[in-house]
């Protein structure tokens, strides 16, 4: 997914400028570092005080340049509007958020609101067209088939969660001026590998494969998770 969020970077942006990116439910803070790494400046927002403290571990490991360019803010990703002002942030990302609000479409505006004119609104969801793909892939055919009318579901965390469907998330995004610009699939053939399996040999190869199927049809469409990109009009 990192390939497809630089791809939508530097589609939209200079080379070389150095952007500002929120991260919002950044967890261990992975893509934060890693943007800021890239020269951006950064702020990740992570309500879990677990999480917080990882990140806060790994920016401080990094050399002094990179750790003036992190911001770390503990607090809810639906305070957006309470922390930043409108218009504050060249991008915003929100990944594997969404499937824990009962109701996003309130948080989704308020990325839009804290986002630029012709800024990136970066989304990565639950699938709500494919949740039988898993069961039904692992031989669990009652949960299959009770997955087709639902987008409720029950993740491997024992959580019960909610997932997206493609049409409604692009009537939102529609409805927040930051349309629908792009969009891909992720784990298209890797979402019933065991937690904790060891990496193929040919790992290279398998990531090729999911890029390659994450950008095309009907591939994409039957993917574990979504990856949606919006531009704030």
């Amino acid at each position: 997914m990192a390939r497809q969020l630089d791809e939508q970077i530097a589609g939209r942006f200079p080379v070389g400028q150095r952007l500002r990116v929120l991260d919002v439910g950044m967890g261990q803070g992975t893509q934060a570092l890693r943007l800021a790494r890239l020269g951006h400046h950064v702020t990740g927002v992570e309500q879990d005080a677990t999480m917080i403290a990882v990140a806060r571990d790994a920016v401080a490991r990094e050399p002094e340049g990179i750790r003036e360019r992190v911001r770390l803010v503990q607090g809810d990703g639906r305070d957006t509007g309470v922390h930043f002002l409108p218009g504050s942030f060249d991008v915003v990302l929100c990944h594997g958020v969404l499937m824990y609000v009962e109701e996003p479409d309130p948080l989704v505006a308020g990325l839009a609101r804290v986002l630029a004119p012709g800024g990136l609104l970066s989304l990565l969801v639950r699938n709500g067209d494919a949740l039988a793909m898993r069961p039904g892939l692992s031989g669990d055919w009652s949960s299959a088939l009770a997955a087709f009318d639902t987008t409720a579901y029950r993740n491997r965390l024992g959580l019960d969660v909610r997932a997206d469907r493609l049409a409604a998330l692009t009537a939102t995004l529609d409805g927040i001026a930051a349309p629908l610009h792009a969009w891909y699939g992720v784990r298209v053939f890797t979402d019933t590998a065991a937690d904790g399996a060891a990496l193929p040999d040919d790992l290279e190869t398998l990531l090729t494969v999911e890029e390659r199927a994450g950008r095309t049809d009907p591939y994409r469409g039957v993917a574990a998770l979504l990856h949606l990109c919006g531009v704030r009009g």
